[in-house]
């Protein structure tokens, strides 16, 4: 595993354990503007002609995960936030992994890689004392003389 990938999970999962803390309590824009034309009465009942009076509960409300919480525990934000990017990782990564290309025979195809002499300072060099295979003129080889 590179450096980078480790780098890239280790920030990744700093920024959601960290940072979720700082997420605004507050309902988000959507939030706002379907509840526009509403009042909220004291038993959290929406009052008017609003979009949000017909909203429903969703199936996974109380869900381990819900409100950004672990168990609906406010003070565990940081964790949830880790646990949904390990998820997220996990799951992309599977499916990257699945969706690897492979050869006809099933083993998974590598990039070509170079031949030794090309990595070599001066390991190619122009051939001027006989003729290529094709006998179209000078070739190159790798280590012959000048």
């Amino acid at each position: 595993m590179s450096r980078f990938l480790v780098a890239f999970g280790v920030v990744t999962l700093l920024i959601a354990g960290l940072l979720s803390y700082l997420a605004d309590p507050d309902p988000d824009g959507l939030d706002a503007v379907t509840r526009r034309g509403c009042t909220v009465d004291a038993a959290q009942e929406l009052a008017g002609d609003c979009i949000a009076r017909d909203a429903r509960e969703h199936a996974l409300a109380d869900g381990p995960l819900a409100d950004y919480a672990v168990g609906g525990d406010g003070a565990l934000t940081g964790l949830a936030g880790i646990a949904g990017v390990l998820v997220t990782l996990a799951l992309t990564g599977g499916l990257f992994w699945l969706l690897r290309r492979r050869t006809p025979t099933g083993r998974v195809r590598r990039l070509a890689r170079p031949c030794p002499s090309f990595r070599k300072p001066g390991g190619l060099r122009r051939r001027t004392d006989r003729a290529t295979p094709t006998g179209a003129g000078p070739g190159l080889s790798p280590r012959d003389g000048p």
